[in-house]
C-alpha cells in the first residue's frame, strides 16, 4: 500500500501547475522542451577492421617456439636467457587483426575535395585497446585537444617472450618492426580505410603496454625519420630480447643503461608510466628484469639527457593495469600530440 501511495503522490505532483519547483532535492520536474545532452552530439570516428596472413607478409613469415625449455632457461638471478632463433623455433603461420579508427570530419568536404594526409597513432597489441581508446578520441577531438588522428590497432603475430612471433617484432632490439609497420602495414591500412597517412614525423605516434611499449620506443629510436612520439605503460625496459644481440646484450634493459646516455639525443618525445606492483618489482638489479626499476631509470636517463618526457608512477597498480588506463588516456593522449597543430 505504501508503494502505491508514493507513486500517486508523485502523479499528482507532476499534474499540478502550482508545484513547478521540486519540494526538495529528491523530487525534480522537467520539460516540456528536452534537448539532447552535450556528450550525444561528440562525432564518432568510423572503424575498419581487416586481417593481415603471415603468407603476404615478406618481413615477418612466421615463427613460434619448439618447447618451453626456451623459457626455462635463466641464469642464478633468474634472468631469462635469451636463445638464438635457430634450432629454438619452427616457422609457424599466423593471422593478425588490424583495426584503423578514422576521425570524424571537423568541417564537411566539397565536391571533388580529397582528405588531408592525417596524423596517426600505430597501437601495439591493438585489439585489447580499441574499446577502452576509441571513445576517449572521439572525445578529445571533439573538444580539440587534440588534431583529429586516425589510429591503426595492429595485433602481433602470436605467442609470448623469446623465440615466438610477439617477441621477435615487439622485443628485437632493431627497426625491423617499424620497418613491417611502414611497408606493410601502413599501406594495407590506407586502401582499407580510403584515407592517406601523413610522412610527416611531427604527426606520426606509437603506443603500447609491457613489449608493446618497448616496441613503440624502438619505432622511434631506430626510425626517428618515421616517429617522434611514443606513448609507453609499463614498459619492457628489460632483458626480453628475442633474439639477443651483441650490439644489446642486456636487451631493452639498454635502453636507460647505455643507449640512450650514450648516444646523441634523438629528435623524440615520450609519455611513460609503470605500476608500483608492476612485473618483478621485488627483483634485484642483476636479474634486469625489474619493471618499476627500468621504468625509474629510463626516467632518470630521459632527463639526464634532456628529453622531453613525462613520467608516471602509479601506486599499487600492476603490469598494465586497467584501471590506471582508464583515469590517464585523455591525459596520456593528449600529452603524446602536445604541440602539434589542432
Amino acid at each position: 500500500m505504501k508503494r502505491f501511495a508514493s507513486v500517486s503522490a508523485l502523479v499528482l505532483l507532476a499534474a499540478t501547475p502550482l508545484l513547478a519547483q521540486p519540494v526538495d532535492q529528491s523530487e525534480a520536474t522537467i520539460g516540456p522542451d528536452y534537448t539532447p545532452v552535450p556528450e550525444l552530439a561528440i562525432p564518432h570516428g568510423n572503424i575498419i577492421g581487416f586481417a593481415m596472413e603471415s603468407t603476404d607478409s615478406k618481413i615477418y613469415p612466421g615463427i613460434a617456439r619448439i618447447d618451453n625449455e626456451t623459457m626455462a632457461r635463466r641464469d642464478a638471478w633468474g634472468n631469462r636467457l635469451a636463445a638464438p632463433l635457430e634450432g629454438n623455433a619452427r616457422a609457424q603461420a599466423y593471422s593478425r587483426r588490424v583495426t584503423v579508427y578514422v576521425p570524424p570530419l571537423q568541417q564537411p568536404l566539397g565536391r571533388g575535395a580529397m582528405r588531408p594526409a592525417l596524423p596517426f597513432m600505430v597501437v601495439q597489441d591493438g585489439s585489447s585497446y580499441v574499446a577502452r581508446m576509441v571513445p576517449v578520441l572521439d572525445s578529445l577531438i571533439a573538444q580539440k585537444r587534440i588534431p583529429a588522428i586516425a589510429v591503426i590497432f595492429v595485433n602481433s603475430g602470436g605467442s609470448d617472450a623469446q623465440n615466438s612471433q610477439r617477441g621477435l617484432e615487439y622485443d628485437a632490439m632493431d627497426g625491423k618492426y617499424a620497418e613491417f609497420i611502414e611497408t606493410e602495414v601502413l599501406p594495407r591500412a590506407a586502401r582499407e580505410a580510403n584515407i592517406t597517412f601523413t610522412t610527416d614525423r611531427a604527426g606520426r605516434a606509437t603506443a603500447g603496454c609491457s613489449s608493446g611499449a618497448a616496441a613503440a620506443l624502438s619505432m622511434a629510436w631506430y626510425h626517428p625519420e618515421w616517429y617522434s612520439r611514443v606513448l609507453s605503460y609499463s614498459g619492457t625496459f628489460v632483458n626480453q630480447a628475442s633474439p639477443q644481440v651483441a650490439a644489446t646484450p642486456r636487451g631493452a634493459w639498454e635502453y636507460h643503461a647505455s643507449l640512450i646516455p650514450n648516444s646523441p639525443k634523438k629528435p623524440f618525445r615520450i609519455w611513460m608510466q609503470v605500476g608500483e606492483k608492476d612485473l618483478h618489482f621485488e627483483d634485484p638489479e642483476q636479474s634486469w628484469h625489474n619493471w618499476p626499476m627500468a621504468n625509474q631509470r629510463m626516467a632518470a636517463a630521459l632527463k639526464a639527457k634532456g628529453y622531453d618526457y613525462r613520467y608516471v608512477f602509479s601506486r599499487g597498480a600492476a603490469h598494465c593495469d586497467a584501471r590506471v588506463m582508464a583515469q590517464t588516456f585523455p591525459e596520456s593522449i593528449e600529452w603524446t600530440w602536445k604541440g602539434y597543430p589542432r
